[in-house]
């Protein structure tokens, strides 16, 4: 029974010992997002913070320059040190539109309903027909789901 009080104890102390050091060590984050919109960025899904003295920007971007202008904006701030995270990615519409036809013709839920897809830069526009509401919110989930979309307008009606 002594045994067992002095390893709990133990044990306690060890615990007091390392969780003010493990909080201590933790990083404080900063969020610089707000910033780089203001400085004119135009990223989709921008997310720049800074932790410990490294930028970290995140995001999507169509071409390469748009990234590189942010790297030179976080320098022209004074960090020194910059993890470009950006994404670029290439909006192939006709491609995002054969996705999203085949997604929405494959998925049993969506039988029976009508569709007619469009893809212009990574936006998809669907319209059509369905049996259900609830179809509409099925289909909202698939096109989203499909790489490369950036956002989806849906104009559905019952039959």
């Amino acid at each position: 029974m002594t045994r067992t009080i002095m390893q709990a104890v133990a044990i306690a102390v060890v615990l007091a010992a390392v969780s003010p050091a493990a909080t201590a060590a933790t990083p404080e984050t900063t969020d610089l997002t707000n910033a780089f919109r203001a400085a004119g960025a135009t990223i989709d899904r921008l997310q720049v913070y800074e932790i410990a003295g490294i930028v970290i920007i995140r995001g999507r971007a169509t071409d390469k320059a748009q990234a590189e202008t942010l790297n030179q904006y976080a320098q022209t701030l004074g960090y020194r040190r910059v993890a470009n995270l950006i994404q670029i990615v290439k909006h192939e519409d006709a491609a995002i539109a054969r996705a999203a036809e085949r997604e929405l013709a494959v998925h049993r839920s969506l039988d029976g309903c009508q569709f007619s897809v469009t893809s212009v830069k990574g936006k998809l526009k669907v319209a059509g027909h369905v049996r259900h509401e609830l179809q509409k919110d099925v289909a909202m989930a698939v096109l989203r789901s499909i790489n490369g979309v950036r956002s989806v307008e849906v104009k559905l009606d019952r039959f």
